[in-house]
């Protein structure tokens, strides 16, 4: 079975290793990370192809809006789906995100032991 390959981007460094951690579990996905939105550019730059964009909201110099903008600026992501995951996550920021090219929205904290499941039934269009 082709792995789901999948770029998460979060400043947080402890974000990023429970992150790694919860979709590691799952066998079938290949995981890129990345500190910033200006290095998850530059991992798409080098040609990292990935199947979906875990994306954090808030992040210093580009956060995640800003870094949504710029991935859609390239025709080799113009299409990929993204999941912003936040904090803030009220019922009108999750509609901004959406609004914004967002496919869904991951609320933090998340289940680690889930997280990978959520992922791919968001993809689905399944109900989260």
């Amino acid at each position: 079975m082709t792995p789901l390959k999948i770029l998460h981007v979060d400043d947080e460094d402890d974000i990023r290793e429970v992150a790694a951690f919860a979709l590691k579990l799952d066998p079938r996905v290949e995981l890129r990370s990345a500190a910033s939105g200006q290095a998850a550019l530059s991992v798409l730059e080098e040609g990292y192809a990935p199947d979906v964009i875990l994306l954090d909201v808030m992040m210093p110099g580009v956060d995640g809006p800003g870094a949504l903008r710029l991935i859609r600026q390239r025709s080799e992501q113009a299409a990929t789906p993204v999941i912003f995951m936040t904090a803030r996550a009220q019922s009108g920021e999750v509609d901004l995100y959406r609004r914004l090219g967002a496919l869904d929205v991951i609320i933090k904290p998340f289940d680690p032991m889930s997280l990978a499941a959520h992922v791919r039934a968001i993809l689905a269009g399944a109900p989260a």
